[in-house]
């Protein structure tokens, strides 16, 4: 749950409607005070901040989101009574529930610090500290092929891809699947967040780091936690040297010496794909954003730039 970002979010009118509908009905079922409602962010789930209630209310864009935000929830409330830092789903039973065929989560809302921002070294510290947790109990399913959602995506929306990428993307998931399964994975597999960048840590306003957006919560290479920060630092300026090195040192392993590195960034460009596939035809700004990186994945640019989404 990143609640990085308090500042208004742009969304597209349309979108934001069917999401505030739903949180309206949400408010309704469960008694919640909407008053203070605010728009946290709109793209692969939109957040909404209940200051008043003390709670996050998280809205899946994609309707078969049930059973991965179950297992987050189950996960992050093992690692909450271990004492590890990460946001905790509300204690509201029943959870996750549909409303209106979207899937709605509930997480305590956690006051912020607006300075100092998280860090690589504070990243790393904390990966470190997941990868040495014990097994969970109920244990999340294994990461075996990292291009399920975006599959799925591109074949639930296939309107929103022109002939030739969707047949350039399918082709290229072919390949970076071969890659993938001949990589040799020095590191043990275990629990990983999944999504594990400095973006999705936050401060909160006692000083402490948490990681926060537990989505993708799996048992998998360690590796495909350490590529996050690489990848945000390549294609979105997110990480600087000096955090890159600073997460190295306190994660203590470096994945620079391992030849696998550039597939697993290349796998992430992929995947990554998924949202802005699923939201293409009503968002303009995925729209253009899906259409852009299409364009310099397959110009070969690996250095080009890329935007999220405002908020």
């Amino acid at each position: 749950m990143n609640q990085e970002t308090r500042s208004p979010v742009t969304h597209d009118n349309s979108v934001y409607d069917e999401a505030r509908a739903i949180l309206n009905a949400v408010g309704g079922r469960l008694c919640l005070p909407l008053g203070d409602a605010k728009l946290l962010r709109l793209h692969s789930n939109a957040t909404f901040a209940l200051p008043s209630a003390g709670l996050l209310v998280r809205i899946a864009t994609n309707p078969a989101a049930y059973q991965r935000i179950a297992t987050s929830i189950a996960i992050t409330q093992w690692l909450g009574r271990r004492g590890f830092p990460c946001t905790v789903p509300a204690a509201f039973a029943g959870q996750p529930f549909t409303e209106q065929g979207k899937v709605v989560s509930l997480w305590h809302y956690v006051p912020l610090a607006p300075e100092p921002k998280p860090t690589g070294a504070e990243l790393g510290r904390l990966l470190r500290n997941l990868h040495e947790q014990p097994d969970p109990p109920q244990y999340p399913g294994k990461f075996a092929d990292p291009f399920t959602s975006v599959v799925s995506a591109i074949e639930e929306q296939a309107h929103a891809l022109a002939d030739e990428d969707r047949a350039w993307l399918k082709e290229r998931i072919t390949s970076l699947r071969g890659e993938w399964s001949a990589l040799d994975f020095p590191l043990p597999t275990g629990l990983i967040h999944g999504d594990a960048h400095i973006g999705n840590l936050m401060r909160c306003a006692s000083g402490q780091v948490i990681l926060g957006d537990w989505d993708h919560v799996a048992t998998g290479p360690r590796e495909w936690d350490l590529v996050q920060i690489h990848y945000m630092q390549r294609r979105f300026g997110r990480a600087t040297d000096e955090d890159i090195n600073a997460f190295t040192s306190s994660y203590g392993w470096d994945i620079h010496n391992w030849p696998g590195l550039e597939t697993l960034i290349a796998v992430r460009e992929i995947t990554g794909l998924s949202a802005y596939i699923r939201t293409a035809p009503y968002k303009p700004f995925t729209r253009e954003q899906l259409a852009y990186r299409l364009d310099t994945l397959r110009r070969g640019d690996a250095t080009a730039r890329w935007q999220s989404p405002p908020g």
